[in-house]
């Protein structure tokens, strides 16, 4: 079996006295797609802020591909390369088109020559069905169009993990399917995702894996249908029990 993509070892983040993450272990290997659930405040969006390294860690290990991306004497900015990150919010800025949103880190942050950069991009928004829109202004989008435009970019530069926070809870809810449609075609093609989601259906229709997360720790992990349909601990059980009475399963 090949060596995980991403290997966090004894993940520890703290908020002054307050434990955000409990020694959290965690793989994730090449084409796997993995969800994270659990109730707000568990830790999923401060597990993939420290993966992605946009937190400092007090405790533990990022590894990605081997290397120790978390080790102090590695370049963030370098390590960030291999992974692509799309938040809640979709952070497009406003002054600039779509094309520029999508070519601006891959020119100024990894040198790629700016044609190279616009034919990536081009061809990120055919995919992502929005090949007429690379001229528009993000305020001339539907929520559901920026969060694609955010997902385009997330890929501009080819990551080895793409991590996904929670990328339909700003959006209404006749705007989730299409976002969700997206992320189902990526998870199809192979791509290695780890992703934070309330979307219970989703995670038990496209995850290979998913792991319940509570008080910064992670309680349960299995495949969706033994976590959804018969999970091991009492702490999951509640959970799922309180979303199925939510309509949310």
């Amino acid at each position: 079996m090949t060596a995980p993509v991403l290997r966090v070892r004894g993940l520890v983040k703290r908020y002054g006295g307050n434990t955000v993450l409990a020694g959290v272990d965690l793989d994730v290997r090449e084409h796997e797609v993995v969800a994270l659930i659990g109730s707000s405040g568990s830790g999923k969006s401060t597990l993939l802020r420290c993966v992605n390294l946009l937190e400092e860690l007090d405790d533990g290990q990022v590894l990605l591909d081997g290397e120790d991306v978390s080790d102090p004497r590695v370049d963030a900015d370098v390590a960030r390369r291999g992974m692509g990150i799309v938040f809640q919010s979709f952070n497009l800025f406003p002054h600039m088109n779509v094309l520029d949103n999508i070519t601006l880190a891959p020119r100024v942050v990894h040198g790629v020559p700016r044609a190279e950069a616009e034919r990536r991009a081009v061809e990120l928004l055919d995919r992502v069905g929005l090949a007429d829109r690379a001229d528009s202004y993000p305020d001339r989008l539907s929520g559901g169009q920026q969060q694609r435009v955010a997902i385009a970019r997330a890929l501009a530069y080819s990551p080895r993990l793409l991590l996904l926070d929670e990328i339909t809870s700003a959006l209404d809810p006749e705007l989730v399917g299409e976002v969700l449609s997206l992320v189902r075609e990526l998870a199809d093609a192979g791509r290695t995702i780890l992703m934070a989601t309330h979307e219970m259906g989703f995670a038990r229709q496209v995850a290979d894996r998913v792991c319940f997360l509570d008080g910064g720790r992670l309680i349960e992990s299995g495949p969706p249908d033994r976590v959804f349909g018969a999970p091991e601990h009492e702490r999951t059980r509640q959970f799922l029990r309180r979303i199925v009475e939510a309509g949310r399963l």
